[in-house]
């Protein structure tokens, strides 16, 4: 087994037997815990009693932080005519068609989220084995194919976050920055939990919330009690 180094212990330590705390007490810890020369992000982990592989229990959608994620957003945007001029007026990063299909076909993919008008899917569905294991790929389900261009654009710039379920039905996410102050933190895990709260699936049967942990980049997670989270 490898030897830990001094930071990862001592962070071990303080996390030690401090299991299904507060909101607001976990957000401490990972703060007081986010010793890096970097503003570590702060990640929320949530385990949920589906299984994705059935239509219907898979959990997706978006929420929009109250204090944001602290992490600038670069936005690419499929769109013609005057919805491109709309997208770069917004602040979008990328703007194409055709164009930036190459672009992304060759293996340059310099965005974070990517938007795209109702017309432009059949080229943007070209790019399903590229963009879709990234969770790249535009949905109308959560508002990233519509043509409202300049509203997509500005919400994920402003902190909008995406959620998916993954196989394992683990959905995470980043909700903020250590930088942030307790309080704020503290708003942006409720305000994700209740969204997956509120995109449980008819499916989904039994326990839906299991686990609700947060962690920093370089910090060790801890539990989170989940009546707590959701103010149940």
């Amino acid at each position: 087994m490898a030897k830990l180094g001094k930071r990862t212990r001592a962070a071990r330590e303080q996390f030690a037997d401090k299991m299904n705390v507060t909101v607001e007490d976990a957000v401490a810890l990972v703060k007081a815990n986010a010793s890096a020369k970097f503003d570590e992000s702060v990640e929320i982990a949530m385990n949920l009693g589906v299984d994705p592989r059935h239509a219907d229990q898979m959990v997706r959608g978006k929420v929009s932080l109250p204090n944001g994620t602290g992490k600038e957003v670069r936005v690419a945007v499929f769109a013609r005519g005057d919805k491109a001029e709309e997208a770069k007026a917004a602040g979008a990063d990328i703007v194409g068609a055709e164009d930036l299909m190459e672009t992304v076909q060759g293996g340059k993919i310099d965005f974070d989220r990517c938007i795209a008008t109702p017309d432009m899917m059949p080229v943007v569905g070209r790019l399903g084995k590229v963009l879709g294991p990234r969770n790249l790929m535009p949905n109308p389900k959560v508002g990233t194919v519509t043509m409202d261009i300049k509203e997509a654009v500005e919400a994920a710039k402003g902190g909008e976050v995406q959620f998916k379920v993954e196989k394992a039905g683990i959905i995470h996410a980043g909700i903020g920055k250590a930088s942030f102050d307790e309080g704020k933190l503290a708003e942006n895990v409720r305000a994700f939990v209740d969204a997956v709260s509120k995109a449980k699936p008819a499916g989904a049967k039994g326990s839906y919330l299991k686990k609700v942990s947060i962690s920093s980049t370089m910090g060790p997670g801890v539990s989170i009690d989940i009546e707590n989270a959701t103010g149940n």
